[in-house]
């Protein structure tokens, strides 16, 4: 009985290290790639493709959570949003958290290798990026930059497994997505701006300092700027457009919470984002379908 508790209790803990109760940081990955997918696919992505990285994309988000909380394990106590996760707070060891997220990241490989040898060599582009971004925070003035590139890696890739090739748009794709992640995650470090300034950590809260709201919102014009760019190129209907400007009606209402600078509102943005994201989806596969 004893050892069935101490099963459960990690189990619960290891749940929480990888954010399983969060899952707003996987639907952040999900959405880029399943734009992604549509655009290369012309809206017939095969249903494989769509599970494979639908799933993998939930893997890499949980291992990069855990390599994340093992890179800032000397920070977290000192930031009270984060002080009582389960490495910091001492119930889970360093070395149970590398092996969460390595056999995460092992499953996650195993899923691609169905895949084309160019997805597959990506792969190792993306976990290496997932592994760079959480010490970037040390060093790098915005670090929001870098997750979008971790968070949106699954665009490359994605245009790779329909296409075998990496057109222009891929990277372009994968651009504006570094722009709407540094939208959203400076909101976030909003929320922790005092805690990161007394430890030393850099975000682009911190970087853009009293601009930090007009920031966000020349990084969301240039998302969403790219993202109407790519569907002229695609030719796509008024449904994708209904779309695109529900996402924009979002990225207006974060700006309503983010300039007041209060702590929970600027929470409450980066958590809204989700919708900004289905809604960009809802239109891409309304508007191949309705061709």
């Amino acid at each position: 009985m004893a050892l069935m508790k101490q099963i459960k209790f990690k189990l619960i803990q290891y749940a929480y290290l990888v954010r399983l109760h969060k899952p707003i940081g996987t639907v952040l990955l999900l959405w880029p790639t399943l734009w992604a997918l549509w655009f290369a696919s012309h809206g017939q992505p095969p249903l494989a493709h769509v599970l494979i990285f639908s799933f993998g994309t939930l893997l890499m988000r949980s291992a990069g959570c855990a390599i994340n909380d093992y890179a800032d394990r000397d920070f977290d106590q000192y930031v009270k949003r984060t002080e009582h996760r389960p490495l910091t707070s001492g119930k889970i060891s360093g070395k149970e958290t590398l092996l969460v997220a390595g056999v995460l990241a092992m499953i996650a490989f195993l899923l691609v290798l169905p895949l084309n040898l160019l997805t597959i060599e990506l792969s190792f582009a993306a976990l290496f990026i997932a592994i760079l971004y959480p010490f970037t925070k040390r060093f790098f003035s915005i670090p929001q930059a870098i997750l979008g590139i971790a968070f949106g890696f699954g665009i490359p890739m994605a245009y790779a497994a329909e296409l075998n090739t990496l057109p222009w748009q891929a990277w372009f794709m994968l651009l504006g997505n570094i722009f709407w992640a540094i939208a959203y995650d400076t909101a976030y470090a909003m929320v922790d701006r005092d805690d990161d300034l007394r430890i030393g950590i850099k975000t682009s809260a911190i970087t853009f300092g009293k601009y930090e709201v007009t920031a966000i919102v020349l990084c969301y014009i240039l998302f969403l700027g790219i993202m109407a760019f790519l569907a002229i190129l695609e030719n796509l209907n008024s449904w994708f457009w209904l779309g695109w400007l529900t996402a924009s009606g979002c990225a207006v209402y974060h700006y309503t919470l983010v300039k007041t600078r209060d702590r929970m509102k600027c929470f409450k943005a980066f958590n809204h984002n989700n919708w900004l994201g289905a809604a960009l989806f809802v239109g891409v596969v309304l508007a191949y379908h309705m061709q």
